[in-house]
């Protein structure tokens, strides 16, 4: 069957062509409108937001990191100070793939495949947005000019001038000014975002760390203009930064080279203390290192010598080296009886060359085996006898001893300035109790009256007990800086000075030590001989292993880095002091024999002239260029 053909409907055809034509002509309208829309929204309603995002993109806020503060030497030498340098810098959100970036640096720089990690660990530092990041310092001539070469192939890379902390005296005073490094990402979180922009560097010990907020100074900023691959055009608004304060301290770099010399290469550590003040002339930890090698970073082999080496180069043993303290406690202990009543300065002890607790056999030895016979207290500190200090410490007990060597600074941090000090450690009947769950025995009490024992002390903490018999009880806390811009830095936590029931006291102590460097048996009277001056001293000798009951040290059957520790401490003039030096030798056995010397070329340093004379200031004749009441 056949289908009906169809009569095509040309009206109907029309008017739905019509109909398309109306629909698209009003669609088209409606976007047009929709455009029109936006447009006005864009440029009229949201014009003022557009605007300032455009001229922020066009208007950049640079930081301008402030000029650290100089450091001084007491007599003017820089320490301390800023070096021009050149180095690469790279902002990662204008390089694109900057792991590529940093290949080509590599390759143009012919570099290793070392430095590249160390560029790439960098870039992934915390740092903020568009904050350009130093990858490569000290550049040479030849590197900036293969950059410069090749610029077109290093988006968001450019050599910045900039200046670089520099130490001019290398190791001199590198465990006392300390050093600076890169900013870590733990410091990061902790530093103020403002004042920090820009800045890449922190002091991380000495007094760079201690003293940061003042060195570092006041962030600046630029407002500058620039092109759209961020390069600055002009500058359009600036305000300078305020430069950190510069800091002069009581360190003298000539008396500094002096312990050197006198310490002879050997491992130990060397402090010298102005009583009358506090101030800090010397501070030693030998071996020493270089602290540029920190400065703009260290390489891993470097570092890893320093941080292995036997002779621990890093370690500050002026502050953070813990021994025990000896002999040299012995005119504290002196002062503890006398002001506790316990004894006084005829009271005698009969010496047979050991002493025996009441009810116990056990013999706790004099170091002269063959005994000093009747000891009275100036005897005693001249031969630095022990079984008067056992009877001494016996008589005191634990209780007030613990209490009167407290007052001496031992157990407690005592310096202003020194962040990295140890506290040390005090014993006492609480203490043991507490850390060993044991109750406090007799015999640890005697052990502890000749600085035996748990009683650990830092060579400074030593001079600063010697400075408080020197100058009568008075605290003056040690401290590095002695100006900073020309104030003079204040204790806001001072400790009280020791009062005593008789200050008599004092005198008979500081008599007993000068019996050591000038009596007829004084321990150290060889390291006294020409002296011009009067020296009062104390030796000490700190055991590094112990020796059995009844055994006696010989020094042939124990390894060289177990031998005793050789300790001094010293103040003169004696009856007006003006230097007090503690020194430790480690292994250096002798105290008398060994440190003592050193101590003696320390303070001739000090207190002597140029042409071997006593200077003026401390009792010598008037030298050659001071001109007279006669002369005028």
């Amino acid at each position: 069957m056949t289908q009906p053909i169809r009569i095509k409907d040309h009206e109907k055809d029309a008017r739905l062509v019509r109909a398309r034509v109306v629909f698209g002509a009003f669609l088209v309208v409606g976007l047009i409108g929709v455009l029109i829309a936006r447009l006005y929204f864009l440029q009229v309603i949201q014009y003022d937001y557009h605007s300032t995002l455009s001229e922020n993109n066009r208007v950049h806020v640079q930081p301008i990191p402030p000029t650290r503060g100089l450091i001084f030497d007491r007599n003017g030498v820089v320490v301390a100070d800023n070096r021009p340098s050149f180095s690469l810098s790279m902002t990662r959100e204008r390089s694109g793939d900057w792991q590529q970036v940093l290949d080509v640096i590599v390759e143009v720089l012919q570099l290793t495949p070392e430095d590249r990690v160390i560029f790439e660990k960098r870039m992934k530092q915390g740092r903020r947005p568009f904050e350009p990041v130093p990858i490569l310092f000290e550049l040479t001539e030849e590197q900036i000019a293969r950059i410069a070469v090749n610029q077109f192939r290093l988006p968001g890379v450019e050599v910045v001038a900039q200046l670089v902390r520099h130490y001019p005296q290398g190791p001199h005073f590198a465990h006392s000014v300390g050093y600076m490094g890169r900013i870590n990402e733990k410091e990061l979180k902790t530093l103020d975002p403002v004042n920090y922009s820009g800045t890449h560097h922190i002091g991380k010990t000495g007094v760079e760390r201690f003293y940061e907020p003042e060195l570092h100074g006041q962030v600046g900023y630029e407002e500058v203009e620039t092109n759209a691959r961020g390069r600055v055009l002009r500058v359009l608004k600036r305000t300078d930064p305020v430069p950190g304060k510069d800091i002069v301290l009581s360190l003298d770099i000539k008396l500094q080279e002096a312990a050197e010399m006198a310490l002879g290469g050997r491992r130990g550590a060397v402090v010298a203390l102005d009583p009358n003040t506090g101030e800090v002339l010397a501070m030693v930890s030998q071996p020493s290192f270089d602290p540029n090698l920190f400065v703009t970073g260290i390489s891993f082999k470097a570092y890893a010598e320093l941080r292995d080496s036997i002779d621990r180069p890093l370690f500050n043993r002026v502050l953070r080296g813990l021994y025990p303290p000896g002999s040299t406690i012995k005119p504290a202990v002196a002062i503890a009886g006398l002001d506790a009543g316990v004894v006084t300065a005829s009271s005698r002890v009969y010496d047979p060359g050991y002493y025996m607790l009441p009810n116990y056999d056990h013999k706790y030895r004099n170091w002269n085996r063959t005994g000093d016979g009747y000891v009275d207290l100036d005897t005693a500190i001249m031969r630095s006898n022990d079984t008067y200090f056992y009877d001494l410490a016996h008589k005191l007990g634990i209780d007030r001893l613990s209490a009167y060597m407290g007052k001496f600074g031992l157990g407690q941090k005592v310096s202003l300035d020194m962040f990295e000090e140890s506290p040390g450690l005090m014993p006492s009947r609480e203490w043991k109790r507490a850390t060993r769950r044991q109750a406090w025995f007799p015999g640890e009490t005697l052990i502890l009256g000749i600085g035996q024992g748990y009683m650990q002390a830092t060579p400074l903490q030593l001079a600063q007990a010697t400075a408080l018999v020197a100058n009568k009880g008075i605290w003056n806390r040690p401290h590095l800086a002695k100006t900073i811009e020309g104030e003079k830095p204040v204790d806001d936590n001072p400790i009280p000075d020791i009062v005593l029931r008789d200050p008599s006291d004092w005198t008979k102590v500081n008599h007993g030590m000068q019996q050591v460097m000038h009596g007829a048996r004084g321990t150290a009277r060889k390291a006294a001989i020409g002296a011009q001056y009067r020296i009062a001293g104390k030796s000490g000798t700190a055991q590094v292993v112990a020796i059995k009951q009844g055994e006696k040290y010989d020094r042939t059957k124990v390894q060289e880095r177990h031998r005793d520790h050789a300790l001094f401490v010293g103040f003169a003039p004696a009856d007006d002091p003006k230097i007090v030096v503690a020194v430790m030798v480690e292994n250096g056995e002798s105290g008398s024999g060994v440190a003592a010397p050193v101590v003696r070329q320390i303070m001739d340093a000090w207190l002597l002239a140029d042409d071997g004379r006593l200077k003026s200031e401390y009792g010598g004749p008037p030298s050659s260029t001071e001109v007279t009441a006669s002369e005028e």
